[in-house]
C-alpha cells in the first residue's frame, strides 16, 4: 500500500550535503530491504555524493556510506 507523498520529499530529493532524518517509506516491499540495510524511521541520512549520470547515488546511514539507485531512495521519505 503506497503512502501519499504530495507534501513529502524524498531521499531522492535532497542535495549534495543535505541532511534529513527519515520518517517513513512509500513502497512497502522496498521498505524491507531498506530497513536491513539500516535506513530506519529515525536515521539521519545525508547525501554524500551521486554518480556523474546522477544515479546512483550515495548516502551517509547508520555510520556508514550506502550505494542505491535513485527509484530506491525515492522510496524513502523524508522531514521536510
Amino acid at each position: 500500500m503506497a503512502l501519499s507523498t504530495s507534501n513529502k520529499r524524498s531521499v531522492a530529493d535532497l542535495q549534495i550535503g543535505e541532511r534529513a532524518t527519515i520518517q517513513s517509506f512509500s513502497d512497502q516491499l522496498m521498505s524491507l530491504k531498506l530497513l536491513e540495510m539500516g535506513c530506519l524511521p529515525g536515521a539521519e541520512v545525508c547525501l554524500f555524493s551521486r554518480a556523474p549520470l546522477g544515479d546512483p547515488i550515495c548516502l551517509n546511514v547508520a555510520g556508514y556510506c550506502l550505494a542505491m539507485r535513485k527509484s530506491e531512495a525515492s522510496t524513502i521519505l523524508i522531514d521536510n
